[in-house]
């Protein structure tokens, strides 16, 4: 079974997924692929202001009641209160591009870390500095060294991984992230409620079964 999860790295809503994607991962005869779409990155990130980080903190503390995923209040003062700060997910997502082409079986681990750095640590992931940091720190030497200085095969490479994540959201009418798509090899693929992510794990099982 291949499994593409369609995320963005600041994404609230992504982060308290994890522990469910970590469990999807861990099942025999399944593959999943990450699909960075970009929907926070460059053109489409945004200041820090305050109504801003008060949005993001509501919601925030709506995640960490319904999946247990730890929002601290060094997040809530380093990075929602850095109100000169950006809302922008191109560094963490050119991290992850970047383990992609250096170590691509460590993946969903890198994502953990850049996740963990930002919602745990209150360390700003906008920061390609922080991602760097985060990912010599986490072991990946190699796409360290990528990130901080970016060459065209990098940049190409993270290009390509947006825009093909941005297909299969049009392809299958996705508004919003996270979002898996399912393909068994028999029945093609198929969208599957993001709902199941922060249920039972047992309902997403049968959601899978079911796709």
């Amino acid at each position: 079974m291949q499994i593409t999860y369609l995320f963005d790295p600041l994404c609230g809503w992504c982060y308290g997924a994890g522990p469910a994607l970590e469990k999807l991962a861990d099942i025999d005869g399944v593959t999943l692929s990450l699909a960075p779409t970009g929907l926070f990155a460059g053109e489409a990130s945004r200041p820090m202001d305050r109504q801003f980080a008060a949005y993001a903190w509501q919601n925030d503390q709506r995640i960490a009641r319904l999946t247990g995923q730890p929002f601290t209040d060094a997040y809530r003062e380093n990075v929602l209160g850095a109100l000169d700060g950006l809302f922008d997910s191109a560094p963490a997502t050119l991290g992850l591009v970047a383990v992609g082409l250096t170590e691509p079986a460590r993946e969903l681990e890198a994502l953990k870390a850049l996740q963990r750095v930002r919602y745990q640590d209150g360390r700003d992931n906008s920061d390609l500095a922080v991602v760097v940091e985060t990912l010599d720190a986490a072991g990946f030497a190699e796409a360290a060294r990528r990130v901080r200085n970016p060459d065209e095969g990098l940049l190409g490479a993270y290009r390509h991984r947006i825009s093909a994540a941005r297909a299969e959201m049009a392809r299958f009418g996705v508004q919003g992230v996270p979002a898996l798509i399912v393909d068994d090899g028999a029945s093609g693929p198929r969208l599957v409620h993001t709902s199941v992510l922060f249920g039972s794990f047992d309902a997403l099982a049968a959601q899978l079964r079911a796709a």
